[in-house]
């Protein structure tokens, strides 16, 4: 017998010991690593400052498996959340490295400065695919680590290159230490080591680790006993006796020593992901079969083909601040946060919010879901880049999610979407939120009308629909699933934008009105004429009656001189100067309704609803721009970042928002798994956007249109901001850092992210939004039928 045979049949033996492994949960000669099961699991940090998979062009049936189902996160210099299969369901919480050397054991994450920066840019230096390269300095000066991090195309499989040097003459030894998520939590895992490579799995979900090279050592146990990291604090070496975690489940870890560096080497780590052990190896040998070249080649070719299909690209790119370079990462985080089992299903974000305070032992979601407001903004956003088919496919997706006879649980009306879902459509949140119903039906209108859809396209969605949206818009109903059983009557709403109030709310109204007059057009094309004289009805009448319902004129918040009277945040009972109380939220304290106020009466003139000139418009604005208003209503605030004379503003969600980090001691958000009274909502970038496309608009409706003074004046403050906002990895944050109270030693940067969730798509998309208004000279979110028939000029 060759070698090479002898060696293949010693492989296909030993896949055959860790098959049987998996089922038994050990071997007869392995060591049982103790301690089971293990510190409590947490989930992941939630700052990414990079997010990756692989291109996936259409042409799967939905709901097929594609080649690459893989998606990953970077943040602090590692690998962090890395999913299987649906993109939400996390299989691996952390992937890093610890390096010793002569008298040290550091772990890159905590003993090193890193930088994250793209594997693949063009000549002006903007990212053309979600390749990373990840350098990390010890702070000791003794090692570097650089890193290539991506996925491949033709695997489920995760790919690190890691290059390790060793500095000042001294050797160094990387140990690989890999913390598994399987099946979405951190308890009820088990591991083997077997024919030298990691294995972890839970149920029907495994992961592999291989080195190219091989390692020199494995070891696998349970996190704070017997794990790698504390293997090498006790004894300096990993136990080679470890290889199996047994038949009890729990928090486990595998570690693998590498070679020894003096001087620099380079390693290979493929992580296979599959439904058996057996898939996961088969995935990662074919993987470093393939090679690193060609995996990366095809991995970047993937991602630059995407973006050769987004014509208006380049142009977008002319009124960007920084050459195009967010522009060109925004266009690749927005596409990279869609499902591929599902088309069209378009995430959040693919990170959950203080996911390090978080504990793991359920399956979460986090941010990784559907939320049909995010949904359409993303949509908007690949829209304005030119990409038809991801919107196209989105607005196809959307029937998952529209509540009808077939949802599962439903005993009430139909018509509405769900709030939070599954990319696969499973209810995870059942609230109604108007504005979630309405922006489907404009999102429909938009394809329609950019000759996405067809007519006979429109003729068949909308009986489907467009119709049971629209009337649930009309007339309301009565919600019948899981704890909800509230009867609706529009325009006042479940819960608005943030999700936390009932009542008539501006931004929720004006996506109403602008919903129901984007059916009515479709209905029009559909030969429903009885339904566009409805429609058209209840838009009048809501329109009619918005100010009456949300605008204060006795408000607290009002300048003494101001005789509008300003947009109430939402007015519980429709009745705006009866001082009603809002809802306990987030631990604070039940302020009446003339004490909030936030940006979304914008949406107003973002829709069409009003024009931007509107007296109680800008009466509002002066309110939400008060810098002088008590620390807990104040919006507004203004940063200055390093090297810039410039004061770029943001805002809050709303006054008294509690959906942040303590500012007394700056602990993460209900990091006691209850809200407290010093919880602070801080400022949202997206929320800077939406000023500036406000600003546009105003400039646009002035004789002439906007002057280019004001557009340059909007690139320097808005989208400029926007950019300082994003982190190295080009990634924009849910919120950035106020300045206000304690950051619990944190370091935070006055206008830095934070703990929450990063990147927010809903930023990005507002963006790239921003960056296609300034290029056409108006709001890409107007809606021309809304504008003739509501707003009238200043």
């Amino acid at each position: 017998m060759t070698n090479n045979k002898m060696m293949g049949r010693k492989r296909a033996m030993a896949l055959v010991a860790m098959l049987l492994a998996s089922t038994m949960g050990t071997t007869a000669l392995a060591g049982v690593a103790p301690g089971a099961p293990g510190q409590a699991a947490m989930g992941a940090y939630a700052g990414k400052t990079g997010i990756g998979t692989a291109y996936h062009a259409y042409g799967a049936q939905a709901g097929k498996a594609v080649p690459s189902r893989v998606w990953f996160s970077l943040a602090k210099g590692v690998v962090t959340e890395t999913m299987y299969g649906l993109i939400h369901e996390v299989q691996l919480r952390e992937l890093k490295f610890a390096i010793q050397g002569e008298g040290f054991l550091d772990v890159e994450d905590a003993d090193t400065d890193s930088t994250t920066s793209y594997l693949d840019v063009d000549a002006a230096g903007r990212p053309r695919s979600l390749a990373y390269r990840v350098a990390n300095k010890a702070r000791n000066g003794k090692y570097e680590i650089e890193k290539q991090v991506f996925t491949d195309p033709a695997a489920d499989t995760l790919v690190v290159r890691v290059t390790v040097r060793a500095l000042k003459g001294g050797t160094v030894t990387p140990y690989l230490l890999v913390d598994p998520q399987m099946a979405g939590t951190g308890g009820g895992d088990k591991a083997d080591v077997i024919d030298g490579a990691l294995h972890a799995y839970e149920g029907g979900r495994h992961l592999v680790v291989r080195a190219a090279q091989g390692f020199k050592a494995a070891s696998v146990g349970f996190v704070g006993a017997s794990d790698g990291l504390s293997q090498l604090k006790a004894g300096g070496k990993l136990d080679a006796d470890y290889t199996t975690t047994g038949d009890k489940a729990g928090n486990v870890a595998l570690a693998g020593a590498l070679a020894p560096v003096t001087g620099e080497a380079t390693f290979d780590i493929v992580v296979g992901f599959g439904d058996s052990a057996k898939a996961a190896d088969a995935a990662a040998s074919a993987t470093l079969k393939r090679g690193h070249d060609a995996v990366l080649a095809a991995y970047n070719a993937g991602w630059e083909g995407y973006q050769a299909k987004l014509a208006p690209l380049p142009d977008l790119a002319k009124e960007a601040m920084d050459g195009g370079k967010l522009l060109y990462a925004s266009a690749l985080v927005l596409k990279a946060q869609e499902d591929k089992t599902h088309p069209g299903a378009l995430i959040a974000s693919l990170s959950a919010p203080w996911g390090d305070t978080q504990k793991a032992d359920k399956p979460a979601t986090g941010y990784k879901a559907v939320w049909p407001r995010d949904f359409y903004q993303c949509a908007m956003a690949l829209l304005a880049l030119g990409d038809t088919d991801t919107p196209k496919a989105a607005l196809s997706y959307l029937k998952t999610i529209q509540v009808g006879p077939k949802t599962p649980g439903n005993h009430g009306d139909g018509g509405w979407f769900l709030q939070k879902t599954h990319v696969d459509g499973t209810p995870e949140w059942v609230g109604v939120q108007l504005d979630q119903t309405a922006m489907p039906l404009m999102l429909a209108w938009r394809l329609w009308r950019n000759g996405v859809i067809s007519d006979a396209d429109v003729a068949a969605l909308y009986p489907s629909m467009v119709k049971p949206a629209a009337d649930f818009l009309v007339k309301g109903g009565t919600a019948g699933i899981g704890w909800n059983k509230e009867t609706i009557r529009p325009p006042a709403t479940q819960q608005e934008r943030w999700e936390e109030q009932a009542g008539n709310s501006p931004s929720t109204t004006a996506a109403v009105i602008a919903g129901l007059a984007a059916a009515a057009e479709l209905a029009g094309q559909a030969g429903d004429e009885a339904a566009v004289k409805r429609y058209y009805a209840a838009a009048d009448a809501y329109s009619a009656g918005l100010e009456k319902a949300t605008v204060t004129t006795n408000g607290q918040l009002a300048p003494k001189e101001s005789k509008a009277g300003y947009y109430l945040r939402i007015a519980p009972t429709g009745q705006p100067n009866a001082h009603t109380p809002l809802a306990v939220r987030n631990g604070q304290q039940a302020l009446t309704e003339d004490a909030y106020v936030d940006g979304g009466f914008l949406e107003l003139v973002r829709y069409g609803v009003r024009a931007p000139g509107d007296p109680v418009i800008k009466a509002s604005l002066a309110v939400l721009d008060d810098e002088t208003l008590p620390e807990n209503l104040r919006v507004k605030y203004t940063f200055h970042f390093d090297g810039d004379t410039t004061a770029y503003p943001g805002w809050r969600r709303y006054g008294n928002d509690g959906y942040g980090e303590d500012r007394a001691n700056g602990a993460n958000y209900a990091v006691s798994g209850t809200s407290t009274p010093t919880q602070r909502g801080r400022v949202w970038p997206l929320l800077t956007g939406e000023r500036g496309h406000y600003e546009l608009a105003l400039a646009a409706a002035r004789p002439g249109g906007a002057k280019p003074a004001e557009v340059n004046a909007i690139r320097t403050t808005y989208v400029r901001a926007l950019e300082r906002f994003a982190n190295q990895g080009l990634m924009i944050p849910e919120q950035v850092w106020d300045g206000v109270g304690s950051d619990g030693g944190r370091g935070y940067k006055a206008g830095a992210g934070t703990d929450s969730a990063t990147p927010l798509a809903w930023a990005h998309a507002e963006y790239v939004k921003l960056l296609r208004s300034l290029h056409d000279g108006g709001v890409w979110d107007m809606y021309a039928p809304v504008a003739v028939r509501y707003a009238t000029k200043p």
